[in-house]
């Protein structure tokens, strides 16, 4: 299969060449047609001056002859010597018959005369008879009447045609000399044009080299990036640090999940174990069954959020969209929070409710205020604070949390909506608990109402998340 650089030169030849044509073939028929109008002319000034010629002969100039018994007139020798000096093809008729041919008509063969006169009555304002003669073609031109007192007269002028065939070759020639030299220019300049496709060949086996999933850390080398090829090679290396991203986070997600899963059923397997070789009925036995009843609540918990996640990933979670008052969800999330802030030691306040309207699904919206509640209650110490408000801002309903818990450090505030990230990594999951997935959930609940999650936050002086969800069309 021939290159993209070879189909481009010839698909530019094929055009140019065709395009050649046209104004060729154009030309030519203008050149023609100017041909054709001077040979018009010219036989118009030679018809006018042969009228005049014969319409000035007097009877001196004239001699009578008889021919197969016919009596014809003729013109004298004088007469005849004055018109041969006319050019072209001229043929002088009185009363229909011929009384002067000229030596060029005199030279063709009878029915190419005969040709000449029949073909004289055709003219016409827009066209002009051609006969093709022994000799050539030739263009009858000219049908003018001579009147005189008791005679009726003709002149007959045809012009020979080479002018345009001469005409015409030269224009042919001209144009393929000139139109060859400019064609082979152009390919030639098209072929250097295209040759940066052939980095597109160059692309290909970086990318080929970089797809077996262990080379993403590379880039395509782009040569300038404001053309085409430039921005394509851009592009593909934004394509690949994307997917360097993905895959780093994947296997990050993997090794999490790994993780994650791991743990409640090592607990599992030991809280069976113990049940298992402990006496009938005794209380290690309990004990026993009580956490493994409680891992395996914390791994329901955790498949139904992976869950939740990979159908949002694909699209296929469809939110019971409805008209919600943002107000009074938040006031139901507040006194949830107020019973949970008493067993942890905190105090939670609503500072602010504005009444407010969204087009949403109660349930998930439910579960982003608790999560966002549920996070700052257990990042707060004792004796700390929890802020809960409602406001309207620029068309979209704000509902934020404040708490004065640890914060999050700046260099980790970027990843904290990532799967299975935590604030203290380094902690114990039985001092804080959780899977990390809570925030994921949070910022998909948003952003598939329309809306959007931020966070700020400062190490040693707490956190705000803030949802920003857009008002219903009617409360806008």
């Amino acid at each position: 299969m021939a290159s993209i650089r070879a189909r481009i030169t010839l698909s530019f030849a094929l055009a140019l060449t065709v395009t050649l044509g046209i104004v060729t073939a154009a030309v030519v028929a203008q050149r023609r047609a100017v041909a054709i109008a001077d040979l018009r002319e010219r036989g118009r000034v030679i018809s006018t001056i042969a009228a005049r010629m014969v319409a000035n002969s007097s009877t001196s100039d004239e001699q009578t002859y008889t021919l197969d018994f016919t009596t014809m007139k003729g013109f004298g020798p004088r007469m005849v010597q004055t018109l041969a000096a006319l050019p072209e093809y001229v043929i002088v008729l009185d009363s229909g018959r011929v009384m002067y041919r000229s030596p060029s008509v005199a030279a063709l063969s009878d029915s190419d005369q005969t040709q000449l006169l029949r073909s004289a009555p055709q003219i016409t304002e827009t066209g002009l008879p051609r006969v093709q003669l022994a000799t050539g073609a030739a263009l009858v031109t000219d049908l003018r009447n001579v009147e005189r007192v008791g005679q009726s007269r003709q002149v007959v002028v045809a012009v020979a045609m080479d002018p345009v065939q001469v005409a015409t070759r030269e224009v042919v020639e001209a144009m393929s000399i000139t139109g060859g030299i400019i064609l082979l220019f152009s390919i030639v300049l098209a072929w250097w044009i295209t040759a940066r496709i052939e980095e597109i060949d160059r692309m290909i086996d970086d990318v080929s080299a970089i797809s077996d999933g262990r080379s993403l850390h590379r880039r395509i080398p782009v040569e300038g990036g404001d053309d085409e090829i430039g921005r394509l090679g851009v592009t593909l290396n934004a394509m690949i640090a994307r997917l360097e991203t993905s895959f780093a986070g994947l296997r990050r997600f993997t090794a999490d999940a790994s993780h994650e899963l791991k743990t409640p059923l090592t607990v599992l397997r030991a809280d069976i174990e113990r049940a298992m070789t402990a006496p009938a009925r005794g209380t290690e036995q309990l004990v026993a069954l009580e956490e493994a009843l409680q891992e395996t609540a914390r791994m329901a918990d955790l498949v139904e959020s992976l869950l939740t996640l990979a159908r949002a990933d694909e699209g296929r979670f469809d939110l019971h969209r409805e008209p919600v008052s943002v107000d009074a969800l938040a006031r139901d999330v507040a006194e949830t929070a107020h019973i949970l802030g008493e067993s942890a030691g905190l105090t939670v306040s609503v500072t602010s409710l504005t009444p407010a309207t969204v087009m949403g699904d109660r349930v998930r919206l439910r579960q982003l205020f608790l999560n966002l509640i549920t996070n700052a209650i257990k990042y707060t110490a004792r004796g700390g604070r929890v802020d809960v408000s409602l406001e309207t801002r620029d068309g979209h309903a704000v509902f934020s949390v404040k708490d004065t818990g640890i914060g999050i450090a700046g260099a980790d505030l970027p990843f904290i909506f990532d799967r299975f990230w935590r604030v203290d990594r380094a902690r114990s999951r039985s001092e804080r608990g959780g899977v990390g997935l809570g925030l994921a959930i949070s910022q998909w609940i948003a952003q598939a109402h329309g809306g959007s999650i931020t966070v700020t936050s400062r190490m040693g002086r707490g956190s705000t998340f803030s949802v920003s969800i857009p008002l219903a069309p009617t409360e806008a």
